[in-house]
């Protein structure tokens, strides 16, 4: 009998929650666990909000700037893969992005020279660094071409801006972002130094292979559409023969001539890249019995880009 009054009593009182308070119990019990795993995680929260976001131009400079900052450095390259640095503009979103940077890492590429001094002038905090800084630059079409019957004309309005294309150029260039990146985020300045330091030492090894690669009593030679390897012909005892003549179509006979050339100089291979059209290096190719190969000059990939190129260039002679 005492068994069954307890029961009784137990079931008489409301010491047995409803389903539906069971349920809300979860529901707060739930937002408090979440509440406190905020707490939590708010430090974190806060110290991602505070990693320093700069501006780079292309996408080698992302690659640089990695290789040196790793994750405490947020990038953003305004030249999306695709586009011309020549005729590039920033988008509204990408404005505001560089309204709240400290820094811009600029390379002297085409769009620079229009928009650089907007953006120092809309955003007087923003530094700009030039990375460029200290390098002797050489014209981009410094090759003859016949333009007529009784004379020639050497090429040397512009001067070529592909020198993150070297890297023996890129050794100076990378300098340049270190001294920036320990200035604006000095609590990691040692940790920038020692990247710094291992990236050094790849570019010398990187330098070494491809001076390793060919032959200095040889002069390798290749055709590009677009004049962006002058740089890093130089670096190695190469020839590029470029067939655009400042980004205007070429004309016929300016076409046999190249045509001439490449059978004269035993050219098997023309480099193409996808931010232009490849119609005349495939006629050429056509023309030569040769093989027409697309690298970006702007690749992320900025090391194996590199080897590519060169390994193309001496299966090819």
């Amino acid at each position: 009998m005492q068994t069954s009054k307890k029961l009784e009593i137990l079931n008489n009182s409301n010491y047995f929650w409803s389903t539906k308070e069971l349920m809300m119990m979860n529901t707060l019990t739930f937002r408090v666990a979440t509440f406190f795993l905020f707490l939590l995680f708010l430090p974190n929260i806060i110290e991602a909000q505070k990693i320093p976001t700069v501006i780079v131009s292309i996408l080698p400079q992302q690659y640089f700037v990695q290789c040196i900052a790793k994750d405490r450095i947020n990038v953003e390259v305004l030249v999306q893969p695709g586009a011309s640095p020549a005729t590039y503009e920033p988008t509204p979103l990408q404005m505001a992005i560089i309204s709240k940077a400290p820094v811009f890492f600029s390379i002297g590429v085409p769009f620079e020279k229009k928009w650089l001094p907007k953006i120092g002038q809309l955003y007087p905090n923003i530094k700009i660094i030039q990375t460029d800084k200290g390098i002797e630059k050489i014209p981009i079409n410094n090759h003859t071409h016949d333009h007529g019957k009784h004379h020639k004309k050497i090429e040397t309005e512009h001067l070529d801006p592909h020198i993150w294309l070297s890297p023996p150029l890129v050794m100076m260039q990378i300098r340049h972002i270190l001294l920036t990146l320990q200035f604006i985020d000095p609590k990691n300045k040692q940790f920038y130094e020692q990247n710094y330091r291992t990236f050094m030492i790849d570019l010398i090894k990187l330098d070494m292979e491809l001076r390793n690669m060919f032959d200095r009593q040889k002069q390798y030679k290749f055709m590009v559409f677009h004049p962006s390897w002058g740089y890093f012909a130089q670096a190695y005892g190469l020839r590029q023969c470029p067939i655009e003549i400042e980004g205007k179509d070429i004309k016929p006979s300016q076409l046999t001539e190249l045509i001439k050339m490449a059978r004269t100089n035993n050219i098997r291979i023309i480099f193409a890249q996808p931010q232009f059209s490849s119609k005349s290096a495939q006629l050429i190719a056509q023309e030569i019995g040769g093989q027409i190969v697309f690298i970006d000059p702007l690749a992320l990939d900025w090391e194996n880009n590199l080897r590519t190129v060169s390994r193309q260039i001496l299966s090819h002679q």
